[in-house]
């Protein structure tokens, strides 16, 4: 069975047994962690997700893409020039299971990016 899950603003068409490279999650190697924006689950479509669907996965690894380089030069009589170059922070995971139901009562760890972590530390400081 497959799945199309959406993380980090792109979406992912997955099946068990499948190495992703994602945005980088807030979560530690080896641990278990669980997709719940399923925009497809088999043969069924969300409007926009799947109720109850849910995609399971174990993080390898916290790694970083390929450099990208940005030069930036000024034109004509200003002789400024910029190299900037910039690597990505991706989390390596592979696919355990597609859940077509039961995906909300798993209790698995959802899967959330270190900006939507770094706000819940917040929110509970808070209070």
């Amino acid at each position: 069975m497959f799945a199309v899950i959406r993380t980090g603003g792109k979406q992912y068409r997955v099946s068990a047994g499948d190495v992703l490279r994602v945005e980088k999650l807030d979560a530690a190697a080896g641990e278990t962690v669980q997709f719940n924006e399923v925009l497809v689950a088999g043969d069924t479509v969300g409007a926009p997700l799947v109720a109850g669907a849910a995609v399971q996965a174990e993080v390898i690894d916290q790694i970083k893409g390929e450099k990208t380089i940005n030069f930036v030069r000024r034109r004509r009589k200003h002789s400024s020039k910029r190299t900037k170059g910039h690597r990505q922070e991706l989390t390596l995971v592979r696919v355990t299971g597609v859940l077509a139901t039961g995906g909300d009562t798993s209790g698995v760890k959802p899967a959330t990016g270190t900006g939507a972590a770094r706000r819940a530390a917040a929110a509970a400081a808070k209070e």
